[in-house]
């Protein structure tokens, strides 16, 4: 028995022996990963504002993505300037960079997870990082500006260089390795990963402190304007907006996220200020091209478009994917009135008739969104929205702006929820 007893014991003792070795390197390569993510946020951080990475040594992706803007364009162009001499115009308007991280994968057939919202129904093309949907990491969106030759117009071996000679390459090494940087393509990685990471920060890029949401979690009321524009913007037969910008909590309390990151083809005007646009010919077709590949000739995807999200949206200062609006007010207007009075929106021809639909080719106008509130516009309807209830579709809007709290108050919510009763 004693013997048994000695075996039992020393199996047992094996066993938690094990089990805390398993324990202690689960933690020491959480505590590792913690680590890691850190010194890259802190060399990602440091990147973002470093225009040693431009062929220009002029511009940083923070010149297209202002902090003090919550990462959105810092002024009123349709598009951004970039290349080697800051002369090249670019194609599309910047997006926010914020909250990205509630973007999924693209996908052609893309279902909601149970936990926020009906998982049965099929949203069709949605996802991706960029307008067009084309890329799904922080790491691959951030490669897209470094050498795009109408932005920061850099090579990798051009990335590579600068980021060798930068203060904080000792720290992408600490994060890395000490090979990080070793070649051009393990250093043009780094950099690119470092900026993904940066991007992932959830105080800086979601952090979920705006008016709107201090009302969610019972911390502000909203104004009588505000409120009336938040009941439009939810209204199936009036805004109808949140049926894209979804306004209202996950199942599973998820904050809203004002956007479903559907592709959509809206049929926004034509924009002549852009030069690419002076050629008749060429169109920006978003998913089907020219900057997506993968989906060119497929006409389904023609003239679609990835659903921005609306938070921070009052602090832009251009509005679609190619800057044609510069009024938070007119891009409502457009919505409701964009079939009724098509002349004040779309460009004419010689003998002075409206292009309808001007930046779209005929053979897709299939594609475009007839939901409400485009839904029964013809030339003698009345829009979906009075002139007063625009404005207060707007001032609902501009509570999607953070910054009124200081910290995010879903956590605190988690917080007290978690907390057991005494």
């Amino acid at each position: 028995m004693r013997r048994l007893n000695c075996v039992l014991f020393v199996t047992v003792a094996s066993t938690c022996a094990a089990l805390f070795a398993a324990e202690t390197d689960s933690i020491s390569s959480y505590a590792q990963a913690r680590e890691r993510t850190a010194l890259l946020r802190e060399a990602g951080r440091a990147i973002f504002s470093d225009p040693a990475f431009s062929a220009s040594g002029k511009q940083s992706c923070a010149s297209c993505h202002d902090p003090a803007r919550r990462y959105n364009p810092p002024n009123v162009r349709d598009v951004q300037i970039g290349g080697p001499g800051l002369r090249e115009q670019g194609l599309r308007a910047p997006p926010t960079l914020t909250y990205l991280n509630r973007v999924p994968p693209y996908d052609n057939h893309y279902y909601d997870s149970e936990e926020e919202a009906d998982g049965s129904v099929d949203n069709g093309p949605t996802g991706g990082l960029t307008w067009d949907g084309r890329v799904d990491t922080g790491a691959q969106q951030a490669a897209i500006p470094l050498t795009a030759k109408f932005e920061m117009a850099n090579t990798r071996v051009g990335v590579a260089a600068a980021v060798r000679k930068a203060p904080y390459a000792a720290t992408l090494r600490r994060a890395l390795g000490d090979d990080a940087l070793a070649d051009d393509e393990r250093a043009f990685a780094a950099v690119v990963r470092a900026l993904g990471a940066f991007e992932e920060d959830y105080a800086e890029f979601s952090p979920y402190t705006s008016k709107y949401d201090a009302f969610l979690t019972g911390r502000a009321q909203l104004s009588a304007q505000e409120r009336r524009g938040l009941d439009l913007f939810d209204d199936e037969k009036k805004g109808n907006c949140a049926q894209c910008h979804l306004s209202k909590r996950g199942l599973d309390g998820t904050p809203p996220a004002f956007s479903d990151y559907g592709l959509i083809a809206l049929a926004v005007p034509r924009n002549a200020a852009i030069a690419r646009n002076r050629d008749a010919r060429f169109f920006d077709l978003g998913a089907c091209g020219p900057e997506r590949t993968d989906k060119a000739g497929q006409a389904e995807y023609c003239g679609l478009f990835r659903t921005p999200t609306l938070r921070n949206v009052a602090l832009r200062n251009s509005f679609f994917h190619n800057g044609k609006f510069h009024d938070l007010r007119d891009v409502v207007d457009f919505y409701v009135t964009r079939d009724i009075t098509p002349e004040r929106w779309y460009a004419k021809d010689a003998v002075g008739k409206t292009i309808v639909y001007d930046d779209l080719p005929a053979p897709y106008h299939a594609n475009i969104n007839r939901d409400p509130p485009f839904a029964g516009q013809h030339a003698r309807a009345k829009p979906a929205l009075t002139a007063t209830e625009i404005d207060d579709v707007v001032a609902f809007m501009r509570t999607l702006s953070d910054g009124y709290l200081k910290d995010n108050p879903y956590r605190e919510e988690r917080r007290r929820e978690a907390k057991p009763p005494r």
